[in-house]
């Protein structure tokens, strides 16, 4: 009966592949490294792609934005020195305004100043 175990205990050992934990722990982590890497390489080549779409000598651009609800929006558009005031939504698209005359000039309102972040943190707790 001993034969027979020790036959099987090796029979087992010989079945069990010696695996290096250290060198597939190496590996692993260098293969992670690069996928991370390919990441960050990505998102720099899709920013730097999208700033060369911008380029000079366009006459229609975005002036701004703003979302109505989940599927609508407002855009403020900008062709030729007019601007159009324009709706999109899942209907499709609809000039609401279009504004005659030349472009004012945008007067930059003066920023808000903020305050200190401890002030903000007083005013928080006396709320409470």
């Amino acid at each position: 009966m001993s034969i027979a175990s020790s036959l099987l205990a090796r029979a087992l050992a010989a079945s069990v592949p010696d695996i290096n934990v250290t060198g597939e722990l190496l590996r692993v982590m260098l293969s992670l490294g690069a996928i991370v890497a390919l990441i960050f390489a990505a998102g720099w080549l899709t920013r730097r792609l999208q700033s060369r779409q911008v380029g000079g000598g366009r006459r229609l651009r975005c002036i701004e934005t703003m979302a109505i609800s989940t599927r609508e929006r407002v855009l403020l558009i900008e062709a030729d020195g007019k601007r159009l005031l324009v709706g999109v939504g899942a209907g499709g698209i609809r000039a609401l305004h279009v504004y005659e005359g030349t472009v004012p000039v945008d007067a930059t309102p003066a920023p808000v100043p903020v305050p200190p972040f401890a002030e903000l943190l007083s005013r928080l707790g006396r709320k409470s």
